[in-house]
């Protein structure tokens, strides 16, 4: 049974995800860092559907740290499917942002790619077969006022990703992003109301975690294998 780890498994489209995945019939990793409860209530969700899965906690921000937890997970044998879906963003003007929320949001979307996903390729490789997906933002390909680091941390994502994909190409390893528009997430449910969606999208619609999470799931399957280096917007038009 292939290994999957989800990391910021506790959120709406990490959990969808993690669902996905494992009725999919992988098992399912389910990562978290403070929403503890979250993971443990979505693992036991798996596993009375009659899926595999387990919990992982650790802070991606902490390369030591996520090392060793890495390590330990890789005792039962490799991840091939690797989902970096952690994320976060800290909203400000550039002229009013702090050095604090530049760094933090960089830490959590950007350089928590290289301290998940380098510590797991190595074990892919030998595999022969992996799949690493990382879930983006529009806000990375068009740019948002208020948002320079969350910008410009996923636009790295997307840098990281396609140089990824080229070096691991005859690994039979595929490295692909997705840039969600607006999804109906508790978050974005504050910041969105329907006649802001229906001026921003062209579907006048908000899209849902499943969707996201059906593409996740299409890009890690074997159907993919031919689909790397790409950035793929699921946004309903916007552009």
């Amino acid at each position: 049974m292939r290994r999957a780890l989800v990391t910021g498994a506790s959120g709406e489209i990490g959990a969808a995800i993690c669902r996905h995945l494992a009725n999919s019939g992988l098992h399912v990793i389910v990562h978290a860092n403070r929403s503890r409860q979250r993971a443990e209530s979505l693992r036991d969700e798996i596993l009375v559907s009659s899926g595999s899965a387990e919990t992982a906690y650790f802070d991606v921000t902490d390369a030591e740290g996520t090392q060793v937890a890495i390590e330990k997970l890789l005792q039962e044998g490799p991840v091939q499917v690797l989902i970096n879906n952690v994320g976060n963003h800290d909203d400000a003007p550039m002229a009013g942002m702090t050095c604090e929320q530049w760094n933090n949001i960089i830490d959590i979307s950007l350089n928590s790619f290289f301290n998940v996903t380098q510590p797991l390729l190595l074990p892919m490789i030998r595999t022969r077969w992996g799949r690493i997906i990382s879930i983006s933002s529009v806000t990375g390909i068009t740019g948002n006022r208020g948002q320079t680091n969350y910008a410009a941390a996923k636009a790295g994502l997307h840098g990281a990703t396609r140089s990824l994909a080229l070096e691991v190409a005859t690994k039979g390893i595929t490295v692909n992003a997705i840039a969600p528009g607006i999804i109906a997430t508790e978050m974005s449910n504050k910041s969105f109301d329907k006649e802001k969606i229906r001026a921003l999208v062209p579907m006048q619609r908000a899209g849902t975690p499943g969707e996201v999470a059906s593409l996740a799931g299409f890009l890690a399957s074997d159907e993919a294998g031919y689909i790397s280096g790409q950035v793929i917007s699921i946004n309903g038009a916007m552009a």
